[in-house]
């Protein structure tokens, strides 16, 4: 059993980030079970103020206990995902030296994610990605203009939804899923012995 405690920022991603963890895992390491605390949601505004994040990486410390690794996935929007991403990631591994932590920063949001994948969304006619579904600067509002049935796109509402049925190798041709795949595979992952 590999119990990984999560930081995210939105309301959506409490919902979707356990489904779309145990699908990688399903992949990756089928005879993992993991072990998901409710993720902890803090604004992205405030998670990266001086003290916040470590606040934050304490209370995941806790709920990932002794054995557990802390996953913290938040969206660029317009920063440099590598750059905000690694001065994040060692902010929380000052506080938290004993812990295993992977910081991953959605390329402006996770919803372009399923811009990647956008013709398994299944939500009308068959849709074809962006060429380059990580520049779209409003990923909700390009799915929004595509849904057909059910209003705009709403975060509360379908991402968890499309976290579980989007291509995960669709998805992989954004390179910030392609991080999030390769750092959930490494916490995931049972150690070689």
């Amino acid at each position: 059993m590999r119990r990984i405690a999560t930081i995210v920022e939105g309301h959506g991603e409490v919902e979707a980030l356990p489904i779309l963890l145990r699908r990688i895992a399903q992949q990756v390491s089928p005879e993992t079970v993991l072990d998901l605390p409710r993720p902890i949601r803090v604004s992205r505004n405030r998670v990266v103020q001086e003290g916040e994040l470590e606040r934050a990486i304490a209370l995941a410390a806790r709920e990932a206990r002794a054995e557990g690794c802390i996953l913290i996935l938040l969206d660029a929007n317009g920063d440099c995902p590598a750059e905000l991403a690694s001065q994040l990631l060692e902010r929380a591994l000052a506080a938290r030296r004993d812990r295993d932590i992977r910081v991953v920063l959605a390329k402006m949001e996770y919803e372009a994610w399923f811009l990647a994948a956008a013709a398994s969304l299944g939500i009308g006619e068959v849709i074809e990605p962006p060429d380059d579904p990580e520049a779209v600067r409003d990923a909700k509002g390009w799915l929004s203009a595509r849904m057909q049935a059910g209003g705009p796109y709403r975060a509360t509402i379908h991402q968890a939804s499309f976290s579980a049925t989007f291509d995960l190798d669709a998805a992989r041709s954004a390179p910030s899923f392609d991080k999030f795949w390769r750092d959930v595979s490494s916490l995931i992952e049972p150690p070689q012995m």
